[in-house]
């Protein structure tokens, strides 16, 4: 059984000049939603034995965030690739991962993550989480899916990933939901 964690980046400023979206920095929301999300990843015994994230500055600092909630640091990998990927190309990075990896996690960006999981999750009406990322997959949203493979390379849709569990930053608290 091999189990797979994507965590969105947390709420970007628009606020901040930045010459490219690749620096656009967390608001103060975000790096709040981030810290409880990785509370609530220590509360699940979130324990995953490799981590792949896109380089772009709201992922590094949602991370950093994130790890402070967590109570340590995964040593994350950066990889371009990731930021902004499409569905094909998260999955490209999860194939290359070696198969003594039991728990892989992504952190990046939307629409690519939401894409991951709408592709390799079923939709039979057999998931009510799947429905609700189907709605939408908001920032900092954490999402972990099994599947009975032996290789990362046989995540592939129709594979029987499941959606585990599914917890948006609204779900810790409120004030973490869409602006009104």
């Amino acid at each position: 059984m091999k189990t797979l964690t994507l965590l969105r980046h947390a709420k970007s400023s628009w606020d901040d000049a930045v010459a490219r979206d690749f620096d656009r920095p967390l608001n103060e929301k975000g790096r709040k939603a981030a810290r409880a999300m990785g509370s609530r990843a220590k509360a699940m015994g979130l324990k995953a034995d490799r981590l792949i994230a896109s380089p772009a500055a709201r992922v590094t600092q949602t991370l950093d965030s994130f790890f402070e909630g967590l109570g340590r640091v995964i040593e994350p990998v950066w990889d371009q690739r990731i930021y902004l990927a499409s569905f094909s190309t998260l999955l490209d990075v999860i194939h290359e991962t070696a198969a003594s990896v039991d728990h892989l996690m992504l952190v990046g960006h939307n629409p690519g993550l939401e894409d991951l999981i709408l592709d390799l999750v079923a939709d039979d009406g057999t998931s009510p989480l799947r429905d609700i990322v189907e709605a939408k997959f908001p920032t900092a949203c954490l999402a972990q899916m099994s599947w009975p493979g032996d290789g990362w390379e046989t995540l592939v849709p129709g594979a029987g990933a499941r959606l585990d569990t599914l917890t948006r930053p609204r779900d810790l608290d409120p004030r973490f939901g869409p602006d009104h």
